[in-house]
Protein backbone atom coordinates (compact mmCIF):
# COMPACT_ATOMS: atom_id res chain seq x y z
CA UNK A 1 0.00 0.00 0.00
CA UNK A 2 2.58 2.24 0.76
CA UNK A 3 4.54 1.88 -2.43
CA UNK A 4 1.51 2.42 -4.09
CA UNK A 5 1.26 5.68 -3.05
CA UNK A 6 4.82 6.54 -3.17
CA UNK A 7 4.39 5.63 -6.81
CA UNK A 8 1.16 8.25 -7.10
CA UNK A 9 3.12 11.20 -5.66
CA UNK A 10 6.19 10.36 -8.15
CA UNK A 11 3.39 9.94 -11.19
CA UNK A 12 1.94 13.77 -9.70
CA UNK A 13 5.13 15.29 -9.26
CA UNK A 14 6.32 14.27 -13.13
CA UNK A 15 2.64 15.49 -14.23
CA UNK A 16 3.10 18.74 -12.69
CA UNK A 17 6.33 19.41 -13.53
CA UNK A 18 5.33 18.55 -17.53
CA UNK A 19 2.67 20.79 -17.34
CA UNK A 20 4.11 23.57 -15.54
CA UNK A 21 7.18 23.33 -18.38
CA UNK A 22 4.21 22.61 -21.22
CA UNK A 23 2.39 26.48 -19.62
CA UNK A 24 6.02 28.32 -19.80
CA UNK A 25 6.52 27.31 -23.52
CA UNK A 26 3.02 28.63 -24.40
CA UNK A 27 3.45 31.62 -22.64
CA UNK A 28 6.95 32.42 -24.05
CA UNK A 29 5.92 34.86 -27.17
CA UNK A 30 8.68 35.22 -30.48
CA UNK A 31 7.61 38.45 -32.20
CA UNK A 32 7.76 38.42 -35.88
CA UNK A 33 9.77 40.41 -38.13
CA UNK A 34 6.29 42.78 -39.75
CA UNK A 35 4.75 43.19 -36.05
CA UNK A 36 5.08 44.69 -32.64
CA UNK A 37 4.80 42.24 -29.53
CA UNK A 38 2.48 44.44 -26.82
CA UNK A 39 2.70 42.91 -23.37
CA UNK A 40 0.16 44.61 -21.34
CA UNK A 41 -0.95 44.49 -17.56
CA UNK A 42 1.37 44.40 -15.02
CA UNK A 43 4.83 45.44 -16.86
CA UNK A 44 6.58 46.98 -13.27
CA UNK A 45 6.67 50.87 -14.35
CA UNK A 46 4.49 53.46 -12.77
CA UNK A 47 2.65 56.38 -15.43
CA UNK A 48 1.36 56.23 -19.22
CA UNK A 49 5.03 55.63 -20.33
CA UNK A 50 4.88 52.08 -18.81
CA UNK A 51 1.91 51.09 -19.36
CA UNK A 52 2.98 48.37 -21.99
CA UNK A 53 6.53 46.67 -23.04
CA UNK A 54 7.02 46.45 -26.55
CA UNK A 55 9.21 44.25 -28.60
CA UNK A 56 10.24 44.69 -32.12
CA UNK A 57 12.27 41.65 -33.55
CA UNK A 58 12.47 39.34 -30.61
CA UNK A 59 10.82 37.70 -27.59
CA UNK A 60 9.61 37.73 -23.96
CA UNK A 61 7.88 35.48 -21.46
CA UNK A 62 4.60 36.82 -20.73
CA UNK A 63 3.36 36.03 -17.24
CA UNK A 64 -0.04 34.57 -17.11
CA UNK A 65 -2.76 35.89 -14.96
CA UNK A 66 -1.11 39.40 -14.55
CA UNK A 67 0.05 40.03 -18.33
CA UNK A 68 -1.24 39.54 -21.38
CA UNK A 69 -0.02 40.21 -25.11
CA UNK A 70 -1.07 41.68 -28.11
CA UNK A 71 0.49 42.65 -31.81
CA UNK A 72 0.75 45.55 -34.09
CA UNK A 73 1.00 44.64 -37.81
CA UNK A 74 3.63 47.03 -39.55
CA UNK A 75 1.72 46.79 -42.84
CA UNK A 76 2.34 50.15 -45.09
CA UNK A 77 -1.34 51.43 -45.11
CA UNK A 78 -1.62 53.40 -48.65
CA UNK A 79 -4.37 56.93 -48.19
CA UNK A 80 -5.55 58.62 -50.86
CA UNK A 81 -6.15 62.04 -50.40
CA UNK A 82 -8.41 64.32 -52.37
CA UNK A 83 -7.80 67.69 -51.25
CA UNK A 84 -10.19 70.38 -52.76
CA UNK A 85 -10.75 74.03 -52.06
CA UNK A 86 -7.91 74.42 -49.58
CA UNK A 87 -7.20 78.09 -49.07
CA UNK A 88 -3.31 79.35 -50.32
CA UNK A 89 -1.32 82.12 -49.05
CA UNK A 90 -3.49 84.41 -51.44
CA UNK A 91 -6.65 83.01 -50.77
CA UNK A 92 -6.84 81.29 -53.99
CA UNK A 93 -8.21 77.78 -53.19
CA UNK A 94 -6.45 75.00 -54.59
CA UNK A 95 -7.15 71.01 -55.37
CA UNK A 96 -4.05 69.06 -54.30
CA UNK A 97 -4.65 65.21 -55.08
CA UNK A 98 -1.96 63.05 -53.46
CA UNK A 99 -0.84 59.87 -52.01
CA UNK A 100 0.67 58.95 -48.80
CA UNK A 101 2.20 55.77 -47.81
CA UNK A 102 2.31 55.62 -43.58
CA UNK A 103 2.89 52.72 -41.56
CA UNK A 104 3.36 52.22 -37.39
CA UNK A 105 6.72 53.03 -36.23
CA UNK A 106 9.36 51.19 -34.99
CA UNK A 107 11.11 53.83 -32.96
CA UNK A 108 11.18 53.22 -29.07
CA UNK A 109 8.93 56.09 -27.93
CA UNK A 110 6.84 56.53 -30.96
CA UNK A 111 6.03 52.67 -30.90
CA UNK A 112 4.71 53.28 -27.58
CA UNK A 113 2.67 55.60 -28.30
CA UNK A 114 1.10 53.42 -30.91
CA UNK A 115 0.60 50.33 -28.23
CA UNK A 116 -1.23 53.37 -26.31
CA UNK A 117 -3.72 54.45 -29.19
CA UNK A 118 -4.13 51.87 -31.67
CA UNK A 119 -3.63 48.54 -29.80
CA UNK A 120 -6.76 47.02 -31.03
CA UNK A 121 -7.74 49.06 -33.85
CA UNK A 122 -8.65 47.74 -37.39
CA UNK A 123 -6.62 48.46 -40.31
CA UNK A 124 -9.45 50.42 -41.34
CA UNK A 125 -9.97 52.55 -38.22
CA UNK A 126 -6.03 53.79 -38.09
CA UNK A 127 -6.69 54.63 -42.26
CA UNK A 128 -9.27 56.95 -40.90
CA UNK A 129 -7.38 58.13 -37.91
CA UNK A 130 -4.17 58.79 -40.26
CA UNK A 131 -6.24 60.03 -43.39
CA UNK A 132 -7.92 63.02 -40.85
CA UNK A 133 -4.49 63.85 -39.45
CA UNK A 134 -2.99 64.61 -43.04
CA UNK A 135 -5.79 66.34 -44.40
CA UNK A 136 -5.57 69.13 -41.57
CA UNK A 137 -1.82 68.96 -42.14
CA UNK A 138 -2.03 70.07 -45.93
CA UNK A 139 -4.16 72.52 -45.33
CA UNK A 140 -2.07 73.96 -42.67
CA UNK A 141 0.75 74.00 -44.94
CA UNK A 142 -0.66 75.06 -48.48
CA UNK A 143 -2.42 78.12 -46.14
CA UNK A 144 1.68 78.88 -45.59
CA UNK A 145 2.59 79.34 -49.51
CA UNK A 146 1.69 81.09 -52.59
CA UNK A 147 0.54 79.67 -55.99
CA UNK A 148 3.57 80.29 -57.36
CA UNK A 149 5.55 78.16 -55.05
CA UNK A 150 2.73 75.68 -55.03
CA UNK A 151 2.71 75.03 -58.78
CA UNK A 152 6.63 75.83 -59.39
CA UNK A 153 8.65 73.98 -56.35
CA UNK A 154 7.13 70.36 -55.83
CA UNK A 155 10.19 69.64 -53.40
CA UNK A 156 9.62 72.24 -51.22
CA UNK A 157 5.53 71.45 -51.00
CA UNK A 158 6.24 67.94 -50.87
CA UNK A 159 8.91 68.52 -47.37
CA UNK A 160 6.63 70.77 -45.60
CA UNK A 161 3.78 68.45 -45.89
CA UNK A 162 6.40 65.65 -44.36
CA UNK A 163 7.29 67.85 -41.80
CA UNK A 164 4.38 68.86 -40.73
CA UNK A 165 2.24 65.94 -41.03
CA UNK A 166 5.09 63.09 -39.32
CA UNK A 167 5.47 64.90 -36.46
CA UNK A 168 1.80 64.81 -36.05
CA UNK A 169 1.66 61.34 -36.80
CA UNK A 170 4.05 60.26 -34.50
CA UNK A 171 1.46 61.15 -31.56
CA UNK A 172 -0.78 58.40 -32.28
CA UNK A 173 2.44 55.90 -33.07
CA UNK A 174 2.47 55.74 -36.97
CA UNK A 175 5.21 57.33 -39.26
CA UNK A 176 5.09 58.79 -42.72
CA UNK A 177 6.83 56.53 -45.54
CA UNK A 178 5.75 58.01 -48.84
CA UNK A 179 4.16 61.25 -50.01
CA UNK A 180 3.16 61.39 -54.05
CA UNK A 181 1.77 64.68 -54.99
CA UNK A 182 -0.34 64.98 -58.30
CA UNK A 183 -1.74 67.57 -60.67
CA UNK A 184 -2.47 70.63 -58.88
CA UNK A 185 -5.63 72.44 -60.00
CA UNK A 186 -7.45 75.64 -58.69
CA UNK A 187 -10.92 77.09 -59.30
CA UNK A 188 -10.48 80.64 -60.35
CA UNK A 189 -8.17 79.19 -63.12
CA UNK A 190 -5.26 80.93 -61.75
CA UNK A 191 -2.58 78.36 -62.35
CA UNK A 192 -3.52 78.05 -66.06
CA UNK A 193 -3.17 81.58 -66.51
CA UNK A 194 0.06 81.34 -64.66
CA UNK A 195 0.93 78.15 -67.41
CA UNK A 196 -0.57 80.02 -70.36
CA UNK A 197 1.72 83.82 -69.22
CA UNK A 198 4.66 81.25 -69.40
CA UNK A 199 4.14 79.83 -72.46
CA UNK A 200 3.21 82.99 -74.14
CA UNK A 201 7.01 84.83 -72.51
CA UNK A 202 8.25 81.33 -73.71
CA UNK A 203 6.76 82.13 -77.18
CA UNK A 204 8.29 85.34 -77.40
CA UNK A 205 11.41 84.66 -76.40
CA UNK A 206 11.99 81.99 -79.24
CA UNK A 207 10.73 84.76 -81.74
CA UNK A 208 13.03 87.03 -80.51
CA UNK A 209 15.85 84.64 -80.36
CA UNK A 210 14.75 83.83 -83.83
CA UNK A 211 14.68 87.60 -85.85
CA UNK A 212 18.04 88.00 -83.93
CA UNK A 213 19.53 84.92 -85.51
CA UNK A 214 18.34 85.75 -88.65
CA UNK A 215 19.47 89.46 -88.56
CA UNK A 216 23.00 87.87 -87.78
CA UNK A 217 22.83 85.64 -90.50
CA UNK A 218 22.21 88.56 -92.86
CA UNK A 219 25.14 89.98 -91.69
CA UNK A 220 27.23 86.86 -91.31
CA UNK A 221 26.34 86.59 -95.43
CA UNK A 222 27.39 90.12 -96.59
CA UNK A 223 30.51 89.74 -94.77
CA UNK A 224 31.04 86.51 -96.27
CA UNK A 225 30.83 87.25 -99.70
CA UNK A 226 33.04 90.85 -99.83
CA UNK A 227 35.28 88.07 -97.91
CA UNK A 228 34.78 85.74 -101.02
CA UNK A 229 36.06 88.21 -103.79
CA UNK A 230 39.09 89.52 -101.86
CA UNK A 231 39.81 85.90 -101.23
CA UNK A 232 39.22 84.78 -104.78
CA UNK A 233 41.42 87.81 -105.94
CA UNK A 234 44.06 87.02 -104.23
CA UNK A 235 43.88 83.78 -104.69
CA UNK A 236 44.25 84.17 -108.51
CA UNK A 237 47.97 86.20 -107.89
CA UNK A 238 48.45 83.60 -105.65
CA UNK A 239 48.14 80.81 -108.31
CA UNK A 240 50.60 82.91 -110.92
CA UNK A 241 52.89 82.93 -108.92
CA UNK A 242 52.66 79.50 -107.47
CA UNK A 243 52.46 78.28 -110.87
CA UNK A 244 55.64 79.90 -112.08
CA UNK A 245 57.83 78.67 -108.39
CA UNK A 246 56.16 75.51 -109.74
CA UNK A 247 57.60 74.91 -112.34
CA UNK A 248 60.89 75.98 -110.98
CA UNK A 249 60.82 73.09 -108.17
CA UNK A 250 59.76 70.85 -110.78
CA UNK A 251 62.07 71.02 -112.79
CA UNK A 252 64.74 71.29 -109.56
CA UNK A 253 62.87 68.15 -108.18
CA UNK A 254 62.93 66.70 -111.57
CA UNK A 255 67.03 66.57 -111.17
CA UNK A 256 67.31 65.77 -107.62
CA UNK A 257 65.18 63.19 -108.25
CA UNK A 258 67.32 61.49 -111.04
CA UNK A 259 70.36 62.12 -108.52
CA UNK A 260 68.56 60.16 -106.01
CA UNK A 261 67.54 57.61 -107.90
CA UNK A 262 71.04 56.58 -108.92
CA UNK A 263 72.26 56.58 -105.32
CA UNK A 264 69.23 54.94 -104.92
CA UNK A 265 70.21 52.05 -106.96
CA UNK A 266 74.05 52.02 -105.43
CA UNK A 267 72.31 52.11 -102.45
CA UNK A 268 70.08 49.19 -103.24
CA UNK A 269 72.77 46.77 -104.93
CA UNK A 270 75.30 47.33 -101.93
CA UNK A 271 72.09 46.29 -99.58
CA UNK A 272 71.17 43.24 -101.52
CA UNK A 273 74.74 42.11 -101.34
CA UNK A 274 74.95 42.92 -97.34
CA UNK A 275 71.52 41.76 -96.72
CA UNK A 276 72.14 38.63 -99.00
CA UNK A 277 75.30 38.00 -96.81
CA UNK A 278 73.37 38.68 -93.36
CA UNK A 279 70.89 36.37 -94.51
CA UNK A 280 73.61 33.33 -95.03
CA UNK A 281 74.72 34.40 -91.37
CA UNK A 282 71.68 34.24 -89.74
CA UNK A 283 70.83 31.07 -91.59
CA UNK A 284 73.77 29.10 -90.31
CA UNK A 285 73.64 30.95 -86.90
CA UNK A 286 69.96 29.54 -86.37
CA UNK A 287 71.14 25.82 -87.84
CA UNK A 288 73.55 26.48 -85.02
CA UNK A 289 71.15 27.02 -82.56
CA UNK A 290 68.63 24.12 -84.21
CA UNK A 291 71.68 21.56 -83.88
CA UNK A 292 72.30 22.97 -80.05
CA UNK A 293 68.82 22.46 -78.97
CA UNK A 294 68.42 19.21 -80.57
CA UNK A 295 71.60 17.82 -78.80
CA UNK A 296 69.90 19.39 -75.42
CA UNK A 297 66.43 17.61 -76.46
CA UNK A 298 68.24 14.39 -77.01
CA UNK A 299 70.04 14.60 -73.30
CA UNK A 300 67.00 16.10 -71.63
CA UNK A 301 65.18 12.82 -73.32
CA UNK A 302 67.96 10.54 -72.42
CA UNK A 303 68.16 11.60 -68.86
CA UNK A 304 64.39 11.35 -68.48
CA UNK A 305 64.43 7.89 -70.12
CA UNK A 306 67.14 6.15 -67.71
CA UNK A 307 68.59 8.70 -64.98
CA UNK A 308 65.18 9.73 -64.13
CA UNK A 309 63.67 6.34 -63.96
CA UNK A 310 67.08 4.91 -61.97
CA UNK A 311 66.99 7.76 -59.30
CA UNK A 312 63.22 6.52 -58.91
CA UNK A 313 63.64 3.13 -58.54
CA UNK A 314 66.29 3.84 -56.44
CA UNK A 315 64.37 5.99 -54.08
CA UNK A 316 61.63 3.27 -54.02
CA UNK A 317 64.13 0.44 -53.70
CA UNK A 318 65.85 2.44 -50.32
CA UNK A 319 62.01 3.31 -49.47
CA UNK A 320 61.12 -0.35 -49.06
CA UNK A 321 64.44 -1.51 -47.76
CA UNK A 322 63.70 1.68 -44.79
CA UNK A 323 60.20 0.88 -44.60
CA UNK A 324 61.13 -3.41 -44.33
CA UNK A 325 63.94 -2.37 -41.59
CA UNK A 326 61.56 -0.57 -39.85
CA UNK A 327 59.13 -3.19 -40.12
CA UNK A 328 61.23 -5.85 -38.55
CA UNK A 329 62.79 -3.47 -36.14
CA UNK A 330 58.86 -2.66 -34.82
CA UNK A 331 58.44 -6.73 -35.51
CA UNK A 332 60.96 -7.80 -33.27
CA UNK A 333 60.90 -4.94 -30.53
CA UNK A 334 57.18 -6.33 -30.47
CA UNK A 335 58.35 -9.92 -29.83
CA UNK A 336 61.18 -8.89 -27.20
CA UNK A 337 58.81 -6.85 -25.16
CA UNK A 338 55.79 -9.76 -25.52
CA UNK A 339 59.13 -12.62 -24.87
CA UNK A 340 59.96 -9.94 -21.69
CA UNK A 341 55.95 -9.74 -20.59
CA UNK A 342 55.96 -13.42 -20.79
CA UNK A 343 59.08 -14.07 -18.45
CA UNK A 344 58.10 -11.50 -15.94
CA UNK A 345 54.89 -13.37 -16.12
CA UNK A 346 56.12 -16.75 -15.42
CA UNK A 347 58.71 -15.44 -12.75
CA UNK A 348 55.97 -13.88 -11.20
CA UNK A 349 53.52 -16.81 -11.15
CA UNK A 350 56.83 -19.26 -10.21
CA UNK A 351 57.11 -16.27 -7.25
CA UNK A 352 53.52 -16.77 -6.49
CA UNK A 353 54.14 -20.78 -6.37
CA UNK A 354 57.25 -20.40 -4.62
CA UNK A 355 55.64 -17.43 -2.34
CA UNK A 356 52.33 -19.91 -1.57
CA UNK A 357 54.86 -23.23 -1.17
CA UNK A 358 57.10 -21.59 1.72
CA UNK A 359 53.33 -20.16 3.30
CA UNK A 360 52.29 -24.24 3.17
CA UNK A 361 55.37 -25.64 4.65
CA UNK A 362 55.49 -22.91 7.04
CA UNK A 363 51.92 -24.09 8.29
CA UNK A 364 52.93 -27.48 8.29
CA UNK A 365 56.06 -27.14 10.03
CA UNK A 366 53.54 -24.90 12.95
CA UNK A 367 51.03 -27.80 12.65
CA UNK A 368 53.43 -30.14 13.38
CA UNK A 369 54.48 -28.26 16.38
CA UNK A 370 58.06 -27.59 15.21
CA UNK A 371 58.96 -31.38 14.59
CA UNK A 372 61.15 -32.40 11.88
CA UNK A 373 59.52 -36.35 11.90
CA UNK A 374 56.19 -35.14 11.99
CA UNK A 375 56.74 -32.73 9.72
CA UNK A 376 58.33 -34.87 6.87
CA UNK A 377 55.77 -37.61 7.48
CA UNK A 378 52.91 -35.11 6.06
CA UNK A 379 55.19 -34.33 3.39
CA UNK A 380 55.55 -37.83 3.02
CA UNK A 381 51.59 -38.45 3.23
CA UNK A 382 50.95 -35.82 0.83
CA UNK A 383 53.18 -37.48 -1.69
CA UNK A 384 52.75 -40.96 -1.50
CA UNK A 385 50.36 -41.80 -4.41
CA UNK A 386 52.81 -40.27 -6.79
CA UNK A 387 55.89 -42.74 -5.09
CA UNK A 388 53.69 -45.89 -5.68
CA UNK A 389 53.13 -44.43 -9.46
CA UNK A 390 56.86 -44.18 -9.78
CA UNK A 391 56.95 -48.13 -8.24
CA UNK A 392 54.28 -49.04 -10.26
CA UNK A 393 56.45 -47.60 -13.61
CA UNK A 394 59.05 -50.24 -13.03
CA UNK A 395 57.04 -52.79 -14.39
CA UNK A 396 54.59 -51.08 -16.48
CA UNK A 397 56.63 -51.35 -19.80
CA UNK A 398 57.39 -55.45 -19.37
CA UNK A 399 56.74 -57.33 -22.33
CA UNK A 400 54.92 -60.12 -21.19
CA UNK A 401 53.41 -62.68 -24.29
CA UNK A 402 52.87 -65.71 -22.15
CA UNK A 403 53.28 -66.98 -18.79
CA UNK A 404 52.94 -71.19 -18.16
CA UNK A 405 52.78 -72.68 -14.81
CA UNK A 406 53.38 -76.27 -14.31
CA UNK A 407 51.23 -76.65 -10.73
CA UNK A 408 52.43 -80.12 -8.54
CA UNK A 409 50.39 -79.47 -5.37
CA UNK A 410 50.97 -77.45 -2.43
CA UNK A 411 54.91 -76.52 -1.72
CA UNK A 412 55.98 -75.80 1.89
CA UNK A 413 53.22 -73.51 3.63
CA UNK A 414 50.88 -74.66 1.80
CA UNK A 415 51.61 -72.39 -1.05
CA UNK A 416 51.67 -73.08 -4.35
CA UNK A 417 53.72 -72.75 -7.28
CA UNK A 418 51.27 -69.72 -8.64
CA UNK A 419 51.32 -67.81 -5.31
CA UNK A 420 55.00 -68.24 -5.48
CA UNK A 421 55.25 -67.12 -9.10
CA UNK A 422 53.15 -63.87 -7.97
CA UNK A 423 55.52 -63.23 -4.59
CA UNK A 424 58.27 -63.31 -6.92
CA UNK A 425 56.87 -60.93 -8.90
CA UNK A 426 55.91 -58.68 -6.69
CA UNK A 427 59.63 -58.91 -5.14
CA UNK A 428 61.11 -57.60 -7.98
CA UNK A 429 59.55 -54.20 -7.67
CA UNK A 430 62.07 -52.26 -6.45
CA UNK A 431 61.31 -51.51 -2.19
CA UNK A 432 59.06 -48.54 -1.23
CA UNK A 433 62.52 -47.39 1.70
CA UNK A 434 65.35 -48.45 -1.44
CA UNK A 435 63.20 -45.71 -3.71
CA UNK A 436 62.77 -42.97 -1.08
CA UNK A 437 66.65 -43.40 0.21
CA UNK A 438 67.33 -42.60 -3.38
CA UNK A 439 66.29 -39.15 -3.45
CA UNK A 440 67.43 -38.27 0.54
CA UNK A 441 64.13 -39.65 2.75
CA UNK A 442 63.57 -41.72 5.44
CA UNK A 443 60.61 -43.84 5.38
CA UNK A 444 59.01 -44.47 9.00
CA UNK A 445 58.79 -48.12 9.75
CA UNK A 446 55.47 -48.05 10.69
CA UNK A 447 55.14 -48.10 6.15
CA UNK A 448 56.78 -51.61 5.89
CA UNK A 449 59.88 -52.74 5.62
CA UNK A 450 61.01 -56.26 3.13
CA UNK A 451 64.27 -57.93 4.78
CA UNK A 452 66.91 -58.31 3.29
CA UNK A 453 66.61 -62.51 3.62
CA UNK A 454 62.82 -62.48 2.48
CA UNK A 455 64.50 -60.44 -0.29
CA UNK A 456 67.48 -62.37 -1.21
CA UNK A 457 65.20 -65.33 -1.27
CA UNK A 458 62.79 -64.13 -3.32
CA UNK A 459 65.20 -63.70 -6.15
CA UNK A 460 66.33 -67.23 -5.41
CA UNK A 461 62.72 -68.47 -6.13
CA UNK A 462 62.77 -66.40 -9.32
CA UNK A 463 65.84 -68.27 -10.57
CA UNK A 464 64.47 -71.98 -10.01
CA UNK A 465 62.97 -74.21 -12.46
CA UNK A 466 59.77 -74.25 -13.34
CA UNK A 467 58.24 -77.45 -11.48
CA UNK A 468 56.09 -79.40 -14.01
CA UNK A 469 52.16 -79.47 -12.79
CA UNK A 470 51.06 -83.21 -12.88
CA UNK A 471 47.96 -82.66 -11.87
Amino acid sequence: MVGFEFLVLIATIVLLFFVTVIGFATRYKRCPSDKILVVYGKTGGKGPAKSAKCIHGGATFVWPVIQDHAFLDLTPIPIEIKLEGALSLQNIRVNTPSTFTVGISTEPGVMQNAAERLLGQSMQAVQDLARDIIFGQMRVVIATMSIEDINADREQLIDNITRGVESELQKVGLRLINVNIQDITDASGYIDALGREAAARAINDAKRKVAEQERDGEIGKARAEREQRVEVAAAHATAVEGENRAKITVANSDAERREREAEAERLAVAAEKVQSAQALQEAYTAEELAERERARREEATQVANIVIPAEIEKRRVETIAEAEAQRIRRTKRGEADGIQALMEAEAEGLKAILTRKAEGFAKIVEAAEAKAELASLLLITEQMPKLVEEQVKAISNLNIDQITVWENGRGEGGKTSTADFMSGMVGVLPPLHELTKNVGIDLPQYLGKVSEMGLEEAVKADDAPPVEDDA
